[in-house]
């Protein structure tokens, strides 16, 4: 009874032991685990907001799919163009005499690829996957036109949004860990249960990461 008794106290403290050691390192490899999988994923959006202000330069809104934004980047066009300033003199018939007249002439001084002068070292053939291994999952993707107020007047203003659960990110997590991730309200966290670029209802090209995940590239 003695023996059974030091091995049943051995094996409870080395449980308790383990507790401790659980509930201290616990959130120290979980926001480990978190920073590097937020990184890699807020990369791929920044390559997603490249390609979508690309896409609107040249066709006025964005792309609400990834199948058009990729196929824009594999075949889409810049028109190169020079802006400069220039005069003239016009007889005017009011006053009866010849006044100088202002212009902005536009010379189209060529084209190029979007892909090569944006997507030289970017992987975007693959930007619409989330890039974490062990998830098959696509970002969720959308896009229009809003009408926004400016005092008394109403114009039309294209924006977008992409995004994902931290749910699929942190899929093999501790769930208790990734509740608290979830109701994060913090300026140096990446705020609610997703992270997001760009907004369906503000006009903002923007995510809602903290300016650290901007610093550097995974």
């Amino acid at each position: 009874m003695k023996i059974a008794l030091q091995v049943f106290l051995w094996i409870l403290s080395i449980f308790f032991s383990y507790q401790i050691y659980n509930s201290i390192m616990g959130p120290i490899d979980f926001n480990k685990v978190r920073d590097q999988r937020y990184a890699k994923v807020i990369n791929r959006l920044k390559i997603i907001r490249k390609a979508q202000i690309a896409f609107k330069d040249v066709n006025g809104s964005y792309s609400n799919n990834f199948d058009s934004l990729i196929k824009f980047v594999d075949e889409g066009i810049f028109t190169l163009i020079e802006k400069r300033d220039s005069s003239y003199l016009e007889y005017d018939k009011t006053y009866r005499i010849d006044m100088l007249k202002e212009v902005v002439v536009i010379d189209t001084l060529g084209f190029a690829s979007v892909k090569d002068s944006l997507f030289n070292n970017d992987n975007y053939s693959s930007m619409s996957k989330v890039p974490i291994e062990g998830v098959d999952a696509d970002f969720l993707i959308n896009a229009d036109i809003i009408i926004k107020n400016s005092g008394s007047v109403n114009y039309k203003v294209p924006v977008f949004e992409v995004k994902v659960s931290k749910s699929i990110i942190l899929y093999d997590q501790n769930k208790d860990l990734l509740k608290q991730e979830n109701e994060t309200v913090s300026v140096d966290g990446v705020n609610g249960p997703e992270i997001i670029l760009g907004s369906m209802s503000n006009v903002s090209i923007n995510g809602n990461w903290p300016t650290i995940f901007d610093a550097s590239k995974d």
